[in-house]
C-alpha cells in the first residue's frame, strides 16, 4: 500500500521541507514501524526547497493477518485468505498506518514549530491504488466539498487486453490545506471509499469517527454515507454517531447569547458568606424561561439534600454555575455529546479564573448517554434537562437503563418541553422548538414514560410545572422529581 504527500513552494522563508517538521520525520532518514498488520516505511523521494515529497509504504505480512484473525473461516475458496490483491490496496490497514505514524501531524502538534501547524500549505495527495465502492463519482462527492481537486483515475483490470476497469481507482488531490486535516480527512476516507474494514467494529470507533471528524465532518453533505461505510452499517454506532454529530451542529444565537449574558449574572443566584443561596434577582414570570427552569432544578435539588451531581447532557454549563456557586455541592459533574457545548461551558463557568479548590469540585466529559458508563454512579442526583426529546424514541429504553439501571442516583430530575403550550409561543401544530427535537410530549405521554421507568427501576416520581401556567395548556416546561425507592 502506497500515499504520497507533497508540500510546494516558492516561497524562500516558508520552504517546502517544512512538511518533515508537521510530519515529525526527518527528509534525511528512511524510517520504519512495526504494525500488528506488517511494517510502515517512511521516506522523502524528493526533499528540497521547491518541493517535498513524503512517501508512506505499507508493507503488509498476509500470514500475519490470516493468523490473527482466529478460527474465522476463509472466504471464496480454500487459499483466497491468502491469494487475493488487497494487501496491495490501499485500505483500512493504510488508515491505521497514518493514524499511527502520523499521530501527532494529524493532532495538530508540532512543539520544535509551534506557528507551522496553523499555517497551510499548498499539497498534493497521490494514492495509485485505492478500492472505491461506488466508482471515480463516489470519491469526488468526498473530497470535493471539502476543497479539494480531485483526480480520479479508474485502475484498468488489464490494459493491454481490455477487460474493463477494476474495482480500484489512482486517487490525486490537491489544494492548500492544513496537514492535520488533510491527514484525518484520508484517514477517514480510506475506509469509507473501501466500504470495509480489516477489523471488528466497536463502539471505540464512533470516538475516533468524531475525533478526525472535527471541523470538517459535522457540515459535509455527505454525513450520513461516510458514517454509514466507517461504521460498518452497524446502525446502534450510525444512530450514536448521527446523535453525537447533532450535538455538534448546535449553535447558540448571537441574540440569546447575549440576552443571558446580561442575565446570567442577576439570574442564577449567589451565595451568602454562611453559604446558603440567595434568591436569584430575577426570578418568576419575567425570568426567561431557562432561568425559571435553573432555578426549579436548583430548588429540588436543595430539598434532596443532595450534595453530588451529575448533569448529563450540561450544554453550556447553566445549571453547572449555579451549583458551583454553592459550596453544598462538593462534586460536580457534566457530560455531553458536543464537544463545542463543554468548551462553552469551560467559558460560562470561568474554569480558568477559578481556585484550585474549585476546580477541583468539577469535572466535563464527553460522551454519550446511551452507552453504559459506570463513571456515572455514585452521585446524590442526576439532571436530564431538555435532554430526552434530542434522544430517538427507539433509544430511550436504552437511556433509562443507563441512567436509572447502571447510575441509579438516589434523585433524578428530567425536563422536557410541554408541546401542549407550544401554541403560545407561537409555533404551528407538528412544529417543534428546536430542529433537533425527535418528540415533544403532551403531559399525559410524558407522566406516563416518567411512570413506567419509576416502577421497571424501583423509583417513586412526581411532576412539577415550570413556568408560568396556562389553565388549558398546563406550563411551558414538565418536571419529573424521581426518588429512588429505599426498600429496593
Amino acid at each position: 500500500m502506497f500515499l504520497t504527500i507533497t508540500s510546494t513552494s516558492e516561497r524562500t522563508e516558508a520552504p517546502a521541507t517544512d512538511l518533515g517538521y508537521l510530519l515529525h520525520k526527518h527528509p534525511d532518514r528512511a524510517q520504519k514501524f512495526g504494525l500488528p498488520v506488517g511494517t510502515a516505511h517512511v521516506f522523502y523521494p524528493r526533499a528540497d526547497a521547491t518541493t517535498c515529497t513524503a512517501a508512506l509504504l505499507l508493507e503488509v505480512d498476509p500470514i500475519a493477518l490470516v493468523r490473527g484473525r482466529g478460527s474465522r473461516p476463509a472466504e471464496g475458496f480454500s487459499l483466497a485468505q491468502y491469494v487475493n490483491d488487497r494487501p496491495y490496496a490501499a485500505s483500512s490497514m493504510l488508515a491505521v498506518a497514518l493514524g499511527k505514524v502520523f499521530k501527532t501531524a494529524i493532532s495538530g502538534r508540532c512543539d520544535v514549530r509551534p506557528d507551522l501547524p496553523g499555517a497551510p500549505l499548498d499539497l498534493s495527495l497521490h494514492v495509485p491504488a485505492l478500492p472505491c465502492r461506488g466508482g471515480t463519482d463516489v470519491a469526488r462527492r468526498l473530497f470535493e466539498p471539502l476543497g479539494w481537486s480531485v483526480s480520479v483515475t479508474p485502475v484498468p483490470l488489464d490494459p493491454e487486453f481490455g477487460w474493463g476497469d477494476s474495482p480500484y481507482v489512482d486517487l490525486r488531490l490537491s489544494g492548500r490545506k492544513l496537514v492535520s486535516d488533510a491527514l484525518s480527512q484520508l484517514y477517514v476516507m480510506l475506509p469509507v471509499l473501501d466500504d470495509a474494514k480489516h477489523y471488528w467494529v466497536t463502539a471505540d470507533e464512533v470516538d475516533k469517527l468524531v475525533r478526525a471528524g472535527e471541523g470538517w465532518l459535522t457540515e459535509h453533505p455527505e454525513r450520513a454515507l461516510i458514517t454509514e461505510r466507517y461504521l460498518r452499517h452497524q446502525r446502534r454506532l450510525v444512530d450514536d454517531a448521527s446523535e453525537r454529530f447533532a450535538g455538534l451542529e448546535d449553535e447558540v444565537s448571537p441574540d440569546l447569547v447575549a440576552e443571558e449574558n446580561e442575565l446570567e449574572d442577576a439570574s442564577v443566584g449567589s451565595v451568602s458568606p454562611d453559604g446558603s443561596v440567595v434568591a436569584p434577582v430575577l426570578a418568576g414570570p419575567e425570568a426567561p424561561l431557562w432561568v425559571q427552569r435553573v432555578n426549579a432544578l436548583v430548588e429540588s435539588l436543595e430539598a434532596a439534600g443532595a450534595q453530588s451531581v451529575a448533569d448529563l447532557g450540561c450544554g453550556e454549563g447553566k445549571l453547572l454555575r449555579a451549583l458551583l456557586e454553592n459550596p453544598r455541592y462538593q462534586r460536580l459533574l457534566g457530560v455531553d455529546v458536543s464537544h463545542r457545548a463543554l468548551q462553552t461551558a469551560v467559558r460560562r463557568l470561568r474554569l480558568e479564573q477559578q481556585s484550585d479548590r474549585v476546580r477541583e469540585r468539577i469535572t466535563l466529559r464527553q460522551s454519550s448517554l446511551v452507552y453504559a458508563d459506570a463513571s456515572l454512579s455514585g452521585y446524590d442526583a442526576a439532571v436530564l434537562s431538555e435532554v430526552i426529546e434530542h434522544v430517538d424514541p427507539s433509544r430511550l429504553p436504552v437511556l433509562a437503563a443507563n441512567v436509572f439501571g447502571t447510575a441509579r442516583p438516589g434523585v433524578v430530575l428530567v425536563t422536557t418541553p410541554n408541546v401542549e403550550h407550544n401554541a403560545h409561543f407561537g409555533l404551528e401544530h407538528g412544529e417543534t422548538r428546536h430542529t433537533d427535537h425527535r418528540f415533544e410530549w403532551d403531559r399525559e405521554q410524558f407522566q406516563a414514560w416518567a411512570a413506567d421507568v419509576a416502577v421497571r427501576y424501583g423509583y417513586s416520581v412526581r411532576f412539577k410545572g415550570v413556568g408560568t401556567e396556562h389553565p388549558e395548556a398546563g406550563p411551558p416546561t414538565q418536571l419529573a422529581v424521581f426518588t429512588l425507592e429505599v426498600s429496593r
